[in-house]
Parts: C-alpha cells; sequence; structure tokens
C-alpha cells in the first residue's frame, strides 16, 4: 500500500517548551501526555464547509446489487436467526465485490490523512507498536454481506486488558488505572481542532495550550492507521459522549475526506478498556457489512429533527439505529449526544461508528457481558475470545486464533453477532426513550 509522505514533523524529542511548560529543556518523547499541556507539539485544524464533506456515499441498502439480492437473498423470518445458507449452497462462494463508490480514486488525499498516514507510518518504523498489523491476515468472508475476517494474534495476547467493571456504563475517572495520561508523548500524532477558517492547515510546530484535543496511535492497532481521538485530554473525562467531544469526532471523520476511514466508540460495557474519553479511527479498504445492510425509518424520531433522518436497521444481527444527516453537523451531534445520554443514564452498553466522512452513524445499545453473566452465551461463541465492540458489530470480526479464522462463515458471523443484540420489545423501548 503507498504511503503518503507529509513535510518533516518536529521531532518529538526536539519539541520547546514555551513560558508554561514543564519546567526546563525540552520534552522528551517517553515523557507522560499528562506533560503535554502549554508544549508544542504538531497540529491539524479543520476547517469544515457546508456540503463538502458529508454526502452518503450511497442510500441504505444500495451497497449491494439488489436485483442479485431479491433472487438470491436468504429467508431471514428473525433478524437474530443466521441467513439459511449451507456451506455448498453457490452463495456461500459468492464473491465479494468493491462497490464502484468505494473503488480507490485517483484524487489528492486530504491534508489530515496524508499527515495522519505519515506520521503512523514513522511510529511503525520507530517500533511504537506492540505487533505489526499489516503482517495479520484478513480475507473477505464469502457471502452477501461481505463480514471481513481478521487473524490478530498479537491483539489477543500483548492488548491491555479492561481495569472496569463492565455492568456499569457510567464509572468515575480513576487517577490509578490506565489512561492516556500515562501514555507517552511519542505515541501523540497530532493535536486536532476543527478551529480552521478558509481550509484545513498543518502546523509543524504548534502551542497545545492548557487542554489540547490530541490524536495517538493505538499501540495494539486492529488495522493501518489505527489511531486514538482523545478530546480535551487534561479534563480526565470519563468515557461518556457529551455533544461536544460527539461533534469533535463527526468533525474528525469528515477531516479525512475518505470513505475507508471510519470512526468508533465503544461505552464501558461494551468494550471500552480504557475509561478516559476517546474515539477509535482507522482504514479499512472495504464497506462493512452494516453499510451494506437495509433499513426501515422511524417516522416519529424524523419529525422532530428534520436535519437529520433515523432509521433501524433491518435484516441484520444486531438491532440498531442509523443516522443520517445532510449538512448540519452540529444538530447532528445534539442528535446522537441525547440518545447516547439517555442510554449512559439508563445503564444500556452501546457502540457507535460514523461513516461516509460525518454522514452517516450506526449506533447499537448491547447486552452481550449481561448475557456472559448469566451463563446464556453459548460455549463454542465464548470459546472465540470475541469482544464483539463497534467495528466487530459492524461486520470486521477480529479473530484470536487460527481455528476461528479459518473456518469463519457467514452463518457463524451472524450467529455470533445475534448474541450482542437486544430484544426486539427492548429496542422498541429505548427508541421510544432516546429519540424524543
Amino acid at each position: 500500500m503507498f504511503v503518503p509522505r507529509v513535510p518533516t514533523v518536529v521531532s518529538l524529542g526536539q519539541l520547546d517548551d514555551d513560558s508554561a511548560a514543564i519546567d526546563s529543556g525540552p520534552l522528551s518523547p517517553d515523557a507522560p501526555v499528562a506533560q503535554c499541556a502549554h508544549v508544542r507539539l504538531p497540529k491539524v485544524s479543520f476547517a469544515f464547509q457546508e456540503g463538502r464533506h458529508c454526502q452518503r456515499v450511497r442510500s441504505f441498502g444500495e451497497l449491494r446489487d439488489l436485483e442479485d439480492w431479491e433472487k438470491r437473498r436468504p429467508d431471514i423470518t428473525d433478524v437474530l436467526q443466521p441467513p439459511t445458507v449451507s456451506s455448498d449452497d453457490d452463495l456461500s462462494a459468492a464473491p465479494v465485490d468493491l462497490p464502484e463508490a468505494f473503488a480507490p480514486a485517483d484524487e489528492p488525499k486530504s491534508l489530515m490523512e496524508e499527515t495522519l498516514l505519515g506520521l503512523w507510518e514513522m511510529c511503525a518504523e520507530s517500533g511504537l507498536f506492540r505487533y505489526d498489523v499489516t503482517a495479520c491476515e484478513t480475507k473477505p468472508v464469502p457471502g452477501l454481506y461481505g463480514f471481513v475476517a481478521q487473524l490478530n494474534e498479537g491483539r489477543a495476547t500483548k492488548k491491555r486488558p479492561t481495569e472496569f467493571r463492565v455492568d456499569q456504563v457510567v464509572q468515575p475517572f480513576d487517577e490509578q488505572k490506565f489512561n492516556f495520561l500515562k501514555a507517552r508523548v511519542k505515541e501523540v500524532l497530532f493535536q486536532f481542532d476543527a478551529e480552521a477558517s478558509g481550509e484545513t492547515i498543518f502546523e509543524e510546530d504548534s502551542a497545545t495550550g492548557a487542554n489540547p484535543g490530541l490524536v495517538l496511535i493505538n499501540i495494539s492497532p486492529i488495522e493501518y492507521g489505527h489511531v486514538l481521538l482523545v478530546p480535551r485530554v487534561m479534563d480526565r473525562l470519563p468515557q461518556l459522549i457529551t455533544e461536544d467531544s460527539m461533534l469533535l469526532a463527526l468533525q474528525f471523520a469528515a477531516a479525512a475526506e475518505n470513505p475507508y476511514f471510519r470512526v468508533g466508540y465503544n461505552s464501558l460495557g461494551a468494550y471500552a478498556t480504557i475509561n478516559h474519553l476517546h474515539f477509535q479511527a482507522y482504514f479499512l479498504l472495504a464497506p462493512y457489512p452494516v453499510e451494506r445492510a437495509p433499513t426501515m425509518p422511524l417516522e416519529p424520531a424524523n419529525s422532530k429533527h428534520p436535519g437529520v433522518k433515523v432509521a433501524q436497521l433491518s435484516e441484520y444481527p444486531v438491532k440498531g439505529f442509523v443516522f443520517e444527516m445532510s449538512s448540519d453537523l452540529q444538530e447532528m451531534a445534539g442528535v446522537l449526544a441525547r440518545a447516547c445520554t439517555y442510554m449512559q443514564r439508563a445503564n444500556i452498553p452501546h457502540n457507535l461508528l460514523i461513516c461516509d466522512s460525518g454522514a452517516r452513524v450506526f449506533l447499537w445499545p448491547q447486552c452481550y457481558a449481561e448475557k456472559q453473566a448469566k451463563g446464556v452465551v453459548a460455549e463454542d461463541i465464548l470459546s472465540t475470545g470475541v469482544d464483539p465492540a463497534a467495528f466487530e458489530i459492524a461486520g470486521h470480526v477480529v479473530l484470536k486464533n487460527r481455528d476461528d479464522y479459518d473456518n469463519m462463515t457467514e452463518a457463524r458471523a451472524w450467529r455470533m453477532l445475534s448474541e450482542v443484540s437486544v430484544a426486539e420489545e427492548r429496542f422498541q423501548e429505548i427508541a421510544r426513550q432516546c429519540l424524543e
């Protein structure tokens, strides 16, 4: 894969402090992020332009050949049942093609994408990752939805374990447990904000101020370019969505100007492992299965937010909401934040995925950890060790052992994800409450 390069960025080991920085000397690359207030770091400032960044790639369900789908679609009478496809059915051998809208473009990459990938590659060359994610085997799973399976044994053995209860969505920030203030300065790629006017700009050396929003590498990556967006890092915010943080995440997705770049969020209880507010993002060069799924409208919700269309997933193993916007990121952020706030207060674990440069967002309430605690998840599913967070629910299934990877089918992926979904009655109650 071609990796775009950016102009040489100031070495993190040679950053100058300013009058309000740490006591003396340059900031060490091994210094903690807690020392990043009032220093100088690279910075991307995004300039949002109405109607330019937030355009859907395709309408709901259009990422499949709909005529072909109608001919070959499985008989799914209940969304929690997997497609009734046998291993020797010609459907299971169907190729997974990239739709035209997702074909690689010759258009120049955005400034943020060039910056992010260039600096991410520098971190890879410096050995900052726990393993080489580009060496992980990945394959499309034959079938109509195009699930993507990855064998990532490094993430299974080297990923940081969760230190929090899985039955409580809202938990206070704990200084004693790992948080991003304990990450190292050399893991920081750049500051990010959306305060540029006119056009997006990159500064090699910019003052952070007291409370920067930072983009860090994920040292246990799932895919190429896997990063973490940490808003207002010094505020020690717990892993809870607010309207301003939601807006920043949408702006981050929009700044990449690339449909392959998606931004995810996991609440506590839904496989967030760190209780310090953050979003995850990476590039996956294929449509997610959830982007192919059809939807049904939720009409009462649509009448209240004219700039945001709200629907629910149909014929997908995990019940979820789909939000679409026209051009008002602020309205989109408000609608999403209200939905997440309800689930936070109601102690409902949830996952969120931002697609189409911020124009489309999927939101899933989930109950997998609750089912695990009750002992009602099938043993063969538990044995995979898959933690179904946002990217897994969307259809990028990260597997930890060879047998599961070699034997993954669409029906197995469907059955695994079905365990994540809340029941229909519960979903409709959540819809009534969180979309008011």
